[in-house]
């Protein structure tokens, strides 16, 4: 079952904020991602964390709640599995934190490290850039790891899932300062309407 609502333009997020300090955001990038820059207030309900106990989210939400992520994929995938779990009243924000730092809501920034999005350009540029070297420099067998990487990004984009994200966000410059266990993640989200931090 996929539900797709209406998303919610940054500038139309900053301004719901303001009115009403409450509104619920749920940011469902890495804990690495979101120590690094988040919205004021938001709350951090990693992707996969979200994915699994669906459920239990769901139950915490009450009338509408914002997901966010680099650039909406990722809340987009917790908006679908939220729709599967009976919350249907979950809004994706167009373009991501990014769009929303520019419409001048206010963000939280404390490091320097790279996005999910920006990792995977990264890896996925890098190996596809050695595979392609090599096969130059030795065998030509080593032409096919740029076509791996094309294929594997082409499967991303159509069944919008990245295996090598999932990798990544496990690799220890990922990992948040101090690990939390679902129950303190999802104990954090508020019940109903609740002060944001």
């Amino acid at each position: 079952m996929s539900i797709t609502l209406t998303p919610v333009a940054p500038r139309d997020l900053k301004a719901e904020l303001a009115a009403r300090p409450d509104a619920v955001v749920l940011d469902v990038r890495t804990p690495a991602e979101f120590e690094a820059e988040h919205i004021a207030g938001s709350y951090n309900v990693p992707l996969d964390l979200l994915q699994e106990h669906a459920d239990e989210v769901a139950a915490r939400l009450d009338g509408t709640a914002v997901l966010v992520c680099q650039s909406g994929n990722r809340a987009g995938t917790a908006q679908d599995r939220l729709a599967q779990a009976g919350f249907t009243s979950a809004r994706v924000l167009q373009g991501g934190i990014s769009a929303y730092a520019e419409a001048g809501g206010e963000v939280v920034r404390s490091g320097q490290r790279w996005s999910m999005d920006r990792q995977v350009r990264m890896t996925a540029g890098s190996i596809a850039l050695a595979g392609a070297v090599a096969s130059q420099l030795g065998s030509k067998r080593f032409g096919l790891i740029p076509a791996a990487i094309g294929a594997g990004l082409s499967f991303s984009a159509v069944s919008n899932t990245c295996a090598m994200a999932s990798v990544l966000s496990k690799m220890p410059w990922n990992r948040p300062a101090q690990e939390r266990t679902a129950d303190d993640v999802i104990g954090h989200i508020p019940a109903g309407t609740a002060k944001r931090s």
